[in-house]
């Protein structure tokens, strides 16, 4: 958890096989979480637990700061919100729904300590941001909804105010990954909000439904699964193409290398270049996948 391919797999299913409702108050409270939480490390710059003598059995991330841990912040947000999102829609025991997302976001938690890359304070601390944003946000879920399926400033705004937030993220004296992570996880929410807007304007007004019972029959799974491997598919190719036509736009405009790894690591070129490729991505789950599984009779 906490990587692309997580994010790129968890939030398509729950938006094509779960419930639209559902995946909408995931992505607005999973983009807020995020941000508060990477512009946090570098605004606090608290460092990771030194080694010797922990043993760091995670490499990509090390160069990051550690306070707050945000695998600790999503998996709180992620499962709560979840359990929350559902529990008037689904008849189940909230109980075991909270139960569960406390044990998912636990072990999240103990994991990052036992790869080394935490403190138990850094667990603690995004946890308790992460529920706290929960429980602030939770009375203005509606009302996000709302905004962003019927304001006609709806695109506007998850274009211009995630580039801007990238393109001000706080500076370091060295480079570390947590801006062009900040720059995927807004590029992607921005995509699959407009896409959202998309589908509420010209294709489908998603609405919540409870259902009081659910059986689940070989054929549900079947055809769930199936939507779900052909919308991976279609997103993987949709990442390889928006990604290689971004970068090499980008790094003719500047006239740089595609293959010269610092030009990438350069603002003007990391930041738009994620940005497309991700809001891409977002937008082709949102409005392109689910078409494209009407045409195959997969609805």
């Amino acid at each position: 958890m906490g990587q692309e391919v997580f994010y790129i797999t968890f939030f398509p299913f729950i938006y094509w096989n779960i419930n639209p409702y559902v995946a909408r108050r995931l992505m607005i409270m999973w983009s807020v979480v995020m941000y508060i939480g990477q512009i946090s490390k570098d605004l606090l710059k608290w460092p990771r637990p030194c080694s010797p003598p922990v043993v760091k059995l995670e490499k990509r991330t090390i160069a990051e700061y550690g306070m707050p841990s945000t695998h600790a912040m999503a998996s709180t947000a992620i499962s709560f919100t979840f359990v929350i999102a559902t529990m008037n829609l689904y008849k189940y025991r909230i109980e075991l729904g909270l139960m569960g997302a406390f044990v998912f976001s636990t072990l999240v938690g103990l994991s990052r300590i036992y790869t080394g890359m935490h403190t138990v304070l850094d667990v603690i601390v995004g946890s308790l941001i992460s529920g706290l944003l929960v429980a602030l946000m939770y009375p203005t879920w509606d009302f996000l909804d709302h905004l962003m399926l019927t304001s006609p400033w709806c695109p506007v705004f998850c274009i211009v105010v995630p580039l801007l937030l990238c393109y001000n993220y706080p500076k370091l004296d060295y480079y570390t990954p947590t801006r062009a992570d900040t720059t995927v996880i807004l590029g992607a929410s921005a995509g699959t909000m407009i896409g959202f807007w998309i589908n509420n304007h010209y294709k489908a007004n998603y609405s919540a439904a409870v259902v009081s019972s659910l059986s689940v029959t070989a054929e549900m799974v079947l055809i769930a699964l199936s939507r779900f491997l052909v919308g991976i598919c279609f997103l993987v190719v949709t990442r390889q193409i928006a990604k290689g036509m971004a970068l090499r736009a980008l790094c003719s405009w500047y006239k740089v290398s595609v293959d010269d790894p610092i030009a990438k690591l350069r603002i003007e070129i990391e930041v738009p270049y994620k940005f497309i490729t991700y809001s891409s991505i977002g937008l082709s789950a949102a409005v392109l996948v689910p078409l494209l599984h009407e045409i195959l009779g997969l609805n």
